[in-house]
């Protein structure tokens, strides 16, 4: 694969090395991760396999995932 960007239908990145990291009884819909070569992350809705995807910078998905950590992120529970 070439150029990998953000809104490219997922199907372009293949099925191999999607994992499921937040999956749960939510009755099958979750977020699904793939790491690229290049150390980015790509991330597509499980329901939507084909659909687009979210690719996101090393820097940024490390970001996101201390701000979980840290609570930044309850303001979305409640």
């Amino acid at each position: 694969m070439d150029r990998i960007y953000n809104g490219m239908p997922a199907k372009l990145l293949g099925t191999e090395g999607w994992r499921k990291p937040w999956s749960g009884g939510n009755g099958g819909s979750c977020v699904e991760a793939m790491k690229l070569r290049d150390g980015r992350v790509a991330l597509r809705q499980s329901t939507d396999p084909d659909g687009p995807v979210l690719i996101c910078s090393h820097l940024e998905i490390q970001r996101f995932i201390q701000g979980v950590k840290s609570g930044a992120a309850d303001f979305l529970l409640v």
